[in-house]
Parts: C-alpha cells; sequence; structure tokens
C-alpha cells in the first residue's frame, strides 16, 4: 500500500508520515508512505492508494477527495488530535480502513 500524508506546506505531513511508516516497519508491513501537499494528488502518478489529509484541510476534503477518486486512491481527513498519535498507530490504522473501502463508482 501507498499512503501519501498531506498537509498545507508539508511540514506536519512530514511528521506524520515519518510516524506511519515507523508504525508500518515496527508491524513488518510493506507500506510506502510519502508525505506532501494536497496539488500532489493530482499531479503525482500513483499518488497513493490512500490519502491522509491533515485536519486543518476539512475545507479543502472535497477538492483532494475528488482527485484521489480519479486515481482509484480514497482519502481520509485526520482527526483534529492526529499529531498527539506519537507512534503513528493511529493514522496506520485509518489508512488501512480507508485500504478496504468499497469504492463506488
Amino acid at each position: 500500500m501507498k499512503i501519501l500524508v498531506v498537509c498545507g506546506a508539508g511540514a506536519s505531513s512530514t511528521f506524520v508520515a515519518h510516524r506511519v511508516r515507523q508504525a508500518a516497519q515496527q508491524r513488518s508491513r510493506d507500506v510506502i508512505v510519502v508525505a506532501g501537499t494536497p496539488g500532489m494528488v493530482a499531479s503525482e502518478l500513483g499518488a497513493g492508494d490512500v490519502v491522509l489529509v491533515g485536519p486543518h484541510l476539512g475545507l479543502a476534503l472535497s477538492d483532494v477527495e475528488h482527485d484521489a477518486a480519479a486515481r482509484g486512491a480514497f482519502a481520509v481527513l485526520l482527526p483534529e488530535d492526529i499529531f498527539g498519535d506519537r507512534d503513528g498507530s493511529r493514522a496506520l490504522a485509518l489508512a488501512d480502513a480507508a485500504a478496504t473501502t468499497e469504492r463506488t463508482p
């Protein structure tokens, strides 16, 4: 699974991505986690199977969801307290749940 974590400028997403990567490694999971900005969802080839969206980007969620869906990915708005997820396990669980969500055409 490939996960793209996005925020406004890419700074806070870097912290979340690092923690999710560590959580996956601790579980011996083959997961690629990349940090970036919302624009990457539309412009990057294969940006991710799941896009984790920073909580401060709630107003942009519909645009990110649209761009993600066009690539066969699913976008999830992270909860406000996600930065307290020090080991990345909650964010990884949200990505896992999104990856198993059935897509509607």
